[in-house]
């Protein structure tokens, strides 16, 4: 027999696990993944600062018409008063800015300028957000089921992402806008316009997505959850759904606060070249076009909308990157 162990008094009181000295049980804390990648984010000041922006430019755009209505702003309203009709320009220095015009008026009927930006806001960022959950939804379905299925299926959806992405995208989308100015669909004019632009951005644009998905879904398919999954019969579709999308949010949502400010840019080159949101109706993109024609009488003219799609773009790109580093360090 095994002679028993004698124990002292002290060390039969000592505790089973090592205890850190001073720390007390409020202290020592558990964090999730998503805190963990909050407080990388919150450590990225250039990135918090493009948040900042970004969350007041969708606030803007979805409180456009009750600050123009709480204001008294209306964006088709002229001021010829303000306009000089031999120089074709705004009266005073700036474009015309005025405490009752802070950016200015347009040199063609002295309609204010910042009312037009606050108007074309909601349809520049509607049309962003519409294209890019559109591409997101068939690019993240389809890059899915090929990087989990594999074999002829893959080589099928990689060989129409080949064919979409071959397209002549910028005159496709020319042909088609230009082809259902009239109306289509039951509908007409401006919701005709933006419905249009959202399909033709969006559905061309789905294999980026596409292909990041799939590559993403490559590498997770082969790790221990998904085999553990199969190991207990659980069959593609919930595997897809269940246990790879949730995995697959990270990668989709840096993407998609990147896509945002391209489409942003092809909304606006569209209607600069007048396929896309049609006057009087105001947005950046045709704002820009009428500001070619009278640039050298009153470059304010051209400034403040391409200031706002800047302004844009770069907040979202900043926090796209924010984003990046965050949920991916690795990356960094």
């Amino acid at each position: 027999m095994t002679a028993p162990i004698e124990t002292t008094p002290g060390q039969a009181e000592a505790q089973p696990e090592a205890v850190l000295s001073g720390a007390g049980p409020s202290l020592i804390e558990g964090r999730s993944l998503g805190q963990i990648a909050w407080r990388r984010f919150r450590r990225d000041k250039v990135a918090v600062a493009g948040g900042i922006v970004v969350i007041l430019l969708v606030l803007l755009a979805v409180l456009a018409r009750p600050i123009e209505s709480i204001f008294d702003l209306d964006p088709d309203k002229f001021h010829q008063n303000l306009v000089d009709p031999n120089l074709l320009a705004p009266k005073g220095g700036w474009g015309g800015v005025s405490w009752a015009h802070p950016l200015g008026v347009d040199p063609l009927y002295g309609r204010d300028m910042l009312s037009r930006i606050i108007e074309g806001s909601w349809l520049s960022l509607l049309v962003a957000t519409g294209a890019t959950v559109l591409s997101n939804v068939i690019g993240t379905v389809l890059g899915v089921v090929a990087g989990y299925y594999g074999g002829w299926v893959d080589s099928l959806i990689s060989r129409l992402m080949d064919i979409f992405l071959a397209f002549p995208l910028l005159l496709f989308a020319i042909s088609i806008s230009a082809a259902l100015q009239d109306g289509a669909f039951g509908l007409s004019g401006l919701w005709l316009h933006v419905w249009v632009l959202i399909f033709v951005i969006g559905f061309f644009n789905w294999p980026y997505m596409g292909r990041i998905v799939r590559g993403q879904t490559l590498s997770l398919r082969e790790r221990e959850f998904v085999e553990a999954a199969r190991s207990l019969g659980a069959r593609g579709p919930y595997i897809l759904f269940r246990e790879l999308l949730p995995n697959l949010v990270a990668p989709i949502l840096v993407y998609s606060t990147l896509l945002i400010p391209t489409n942003i840019l092809f909304e606006a080159g569209l209607s600069y070249l007048g396929v896309g949101i049609a006057p009087p109706q105001a947005s950046w993109g045709n704002m820009l076009t009428d500001a070619v024609t009278y640039f050298e009488i009153d470059p304010m003219f051209m400034v403040v909308p391409g200031a706002a799609i800047f302004i844009t773009v770069l907040a979202f790109n900043l926090l796209g990157d924010g984003l990046r580093d965050a949920l991916d360090p690795r990356g960094k």
